[in-house]
């Protein structure tokens, strides 16, 4: 298939349907786009917006979260989950500090070396605040790509050399183009080629694409399970976070007793907080955020 194919209607649906979301805005920050890519990592927009605002509105600048202790920025994470992700964001920005005179990084290799920034982040860092050229695979993108190009419901579990490569000869060569390119493929997972019930109909691309033209094969890989909560590791760490997060003062042990029934899950979970620095012990029964 032609890459113009895709490209028009593409980036023409993208133009019309694309959400006012606060980092796309041609006002948003660099800060405000990587802060954007750490949260919105398996946590679906519309939970990261309200952070994201009050985030922006608090630490406006990388020195301004470095400033702060890592607790503060655990603290305003609230119930967005993964925690160590402020964690992250904390580093990231005291090593924007430090290496950069505090401006984000432009480069996808100095991205790449900051904390907690992988491949996808730094490209997207990279093509979203400074419209560079690069291959941007998410989970949305890959799927419709998947869809449109492969003819497969869902691209295999991890990312191959063969599905990177596919995507990036369909990366446009200007670099503008380029960079709404990716977020207009993105924008079009979330939207319209989702998951579950894609919407074909609305869909730019459905006359070409090669797995709806196939009769829209099941996928056939390895089961994707779907993630347990009751009961687990996560619901204990979150409830026993929330504790503290909710506490400007230290908290005794017998508050968090409170929180989760079951000792010795809970005693496993508040020692997994600690060595993850996410919590602090700061006597022998008393804990707080770092």
């Amino acid at each position: 298939m032609p890459t113009s194919d895709l490209h028009a209607p593409i980036l023409d649906w993208y133009d019309e349907h694309q959400r006012d979301l606060p980092w796309r805005r041609p006002e948003a920050s660099p800060w405000s786009v990587l802060v954007s890519e750490l949260m919105l990592q398996q946590t679906p927009v519309a939970r990261v917006l309200p952070v994201h605002e009050t985030w922006l509105e608090r630490w406006p600048t990388p020195a301004d979260l470095a400033a702060e202790p890592t607790g503060e920025a655990v603290r305003a994470w609230g119930r967005l989950g993964y925690p160590r992700r402020a964690l992250r964001l904390h580093a990231a920005a005291t090593a924007i500090v430090a290496e950069h005179g505090g401006q984000v990084p432009s480069g996808y290799d100095d991205l790449l070396a900051l904390p907690g920034v992988g491949d996808y982040t730094a490209a997207a860092v990279a093509s979203f605040a400074f419209g560079r050229r690069h291959v941007v695979l998410d989970t949305n993108v890959r799927r419709v790509l998947a869809r449109a190009v492969g003819g497969s419901e869902l691209p295999s579990r991890s990312l191959t050399r063969a599905e990177r490569d596919a995507a990036a000869a369909l990366v446009p060569d200007d670099a503008a183009t380029a960079a709404t390119w990716a977020v207009a493929v993105m924008e079009l997972g979330a939207l319209v080629c989702t998951a579950t019930g894609p919407r074909c109909e609305a869909c730019p691309v459905a006359e070409q694409c090669a797995w709806r033209l196939a009769g829209h094969p099941a996928y056939d890989g390895p089961p994707r399970r779907a993630q347990a909560w009751d009961g687990t590791d996560r619901q204990c760490r979150g409830r026993l976070m929330a504790v503290l997060r909710e506490s400007h003062a230290p908290v005794h042990r017998s508050a968090l007793e409170a929180t989760w029934p079951d000792e010795e899950q809970r005693t496993r979970c508040l020692a997994g907080l600690v060595a993850d620095r996410l919590v602090a012990q700061v006597a022998p029964d008393v804990y707080a955020l770092p």
